[in-house]
């Protein structure tokens, strides 16, 4: 390790890992729903933020900025993952239910916002468990695309670019996603 790369208390990966990898964690099992490929996104974070711990200013808090590094490694595994895909064995079921996104495929409320009662908070937390169960039952790559734009937030263009697939096919992938998440949450959630 040259004298560039050398540990300081701003880089200091062991604290990284002690302060940080739960969280890391935690974040990429909910974003690629594989401890393997999770803990490899995590070492992954480590060893890019360890490289370019230069880039790193102070100005930002640092679980921002190593969040940050894990987002674009998920992106970057599930864009290989998606490459590694040839075909895709999906059937055709074609039960919308309206209850949980409108006619764009939009939240039709945004299941994060919950009030602040005791009552709401478990919602909530009931809620966001169904739902990873629920997309664990879906294929991979309609989850990899649903948790890009749904929880993730990245938009079409930016999903399309990252996982080089054209935008009618992400519809009809986000389409496939929220239609077998909105049966499993129909029959499993009771809000």
């Amino acid at each position: 390790m040259n004298q560039a790369q050398e540990s300081s208390p701003k880089t200091d990966p062991l604290r990284w890992v002690d302060e940080y990898g739960d969280f890391l964690f935690r974040y990429a099992k909910s974003r690629l729903r594989e401890d393997q490929a999770a803990e490899d996104a995590v070492q992954d974070t480590f060893v890019a933020a360890l490289k370019h711990a230069d880039q790193y200013s102070g100005a930002g808090a640092e679980k921002a900025w190593l969040l940050g590094i894990l987002k674009r490694k998920i992106i970057d595994l599930v864009r290989k993952r998606q490459r590694s895909v040839t075909s895709e064995h999906d059937d055709n079921s074609t039960d919308i239910s309206g209850q949980l996104f409108d006619r764009r495929g939009h939240w039709r409320s945004d299941p994060r916002i919950f009030g602040p009662t005791p009552d709401s908070a478990l919602e909530q937390a009931e809620f966001w468990e169904i739902l990873k169960s629920c997309m664990q039952g879906i294929p991979q790559r309609q989850a990899d695309v649903f948790a890009l734009r749904e929880l993730d937030g990245l938009n079409t263009q930016e999903i399309c670019q990252e996982l080089q697939v054209s935008p009618s096919n992400l519809w009809v992938l986000l389409s496939r996603a929220r239609m077998r998440l909105s049966n499993c949450l129909k029959l499993r959630w009771q809000p």
